[in-house]
């Protein structure tokens, strides 16, 4: 069958009853991002080995986005996040999974789970180079390892994106609970939710934007409630970039209201792009826990990365990053201990994880 034809039968079949192909566009995409790494705990007295090296998937990605016209400016969009994991093959499709609505004129409604709060830091170094150098490694923890905002997407989420007027938008987002399912019903315990307003400035040459967080997980207990207030913003001149990011943190138990942690933390990225190159960096610092006055936990971080761009699509990167902890503090990398990265990463209180990395990543 020559090329003609077969255009001709492909349309034909699109064409017929029940096939609803050509009702809405699909579009696919993502990228493959691996990195070797040498991995070492620093004032590390503990037994056994106290480094190792190791292959880590860096949050590789296939997403498929639909979106269909419905007439008056109004489309129905839908996105499917598959989460791979190209050296252990632990896939799961745990990413900004969504279903919902946009218009210009009005702006987006999703229903789902989405990243909020936590990821706002205006640092690019992990966009192409190994994600563990993040400095939400610190802003978007306390001293004792607890996540705010779970460090990953919120579950059971409403979440409303404003329309821009003159790149200003706003993100208003609940949840029913953002810790687990649902299971209200028969339960003698309280009920959850969890809310998030972040107004963003974006001009030509900067950027400036807010996030409130607030949480009170189903049940109550140890660590349920958290209240957290993000502030970033940066400045761009041509291929120099620098920004500024600041975070204060409270959880508490849900049930007795005793105070865990309460701590502030903030970072100084900085970047520079000329041509296929770019350097860049930050040095974040979270200060000493206020609900625990007697107990150093306190933390430093600096990461500091180079990245070539191969092509529109391929980069490859060398990263270096070390956290420095007071006596009481347990940081770690981000991404370190959890599924993209072995639980023996895992750093005792007072211990300084650090390692260097080299990444591919290739988008499509």
């Amino acid at each position: 069958m020559n090329k003609k034809l077969l255009a001709v039968a492909v349309a034909g079949a699109l064409a017929a009853p029940g096939v609803a192909l050509a009702q809405s566009s699909v579009t696919i995409s993502g990228f493959f991002k691996m990195s070797v790494q040498q991995y070492k705990l620093g004032s590390y007295s503990r037994a056994g080995n106290s480094s190792q090296s190791l292959l880590a998937d860096d949050s590789s990605r296939l997403i498929f986005n639909v979106v269909e016209d419905l007439g008056g400016g109004l489309q129905a969009i839908g996105q499917y996040d598959f989460r791979v994991t190209v050296d252990a093959g632990a896939d799961a499709a745990n990413g900004n999974n969504h279903v919902g609505l946009r218009s210009k004129n009005w702006g987006r409604v999703i229903f789902g789970r989405q990243d909020i709060h936590y990821g706002l830091r205006e640092s690019n170094l992990t966009l192409r180079n190994d994600l563990k150098a993040d400095s939400i490694s610190l802003l978007a923890f306390t001293a004792g390892g607890q996540a705010i905002a779970g460090a990953t997407r919120t579950t059971n989420l409403v979440h409303y994106r404003s329309p821009s007027w003159s790149g200003f938008y706003a993100d208003v987002a609940y949840s029913f609970n953002p810790t687990a399912v649902e299971a209200d019903i028969t339960s003698g315990v309280r009920k959850g939710r969890a809310w998030n307003i972040s107004p963003v400035w974006e001009a030509r040459n900067f950027t400036l934007g807010y996030s409130y967080w607030s949480q009170k997980a189903d049940g109550g207990g140890a660590n349920s409630d958290q209240r957290a207030d993000r502030l970033a913003g940066s400045y761009r001149w041509g291929g120099f970039h620098i920004g500024l990011a600041w975070d204060k943190s409270k959880v508490k138990n849900g049930t007795t209201g005793v105070e865990s942690a309460r701590r502030t933390a903030w970072s100084v990225p900085i970047e520079y792009t000329w041509g296929p190159h770019w350097v860049g960096g930050h040095f974040t610092k979270a200060r000493d826990d206020k609900a625990t006055p007697l107990v150093q936990d306190g933390a430093r971080m600096w990461a500091i990365g180079y990245n070539y761009s191969l092509s529109k699509r391929t980069s490859l990167g060398v990263t270096y990053a070390s956290i420095r902890n007071d006596a009481g503090a347990a940081y770690q990398p981000f991404t370190a201990t959890g599924g993209l990265g072995a639980a023996v990463n895992a750093a005792a209180a007072g211990e300084d994880p650090r390692f260097w990395s080299m990444t591919i990543r290739h988008a499509f």
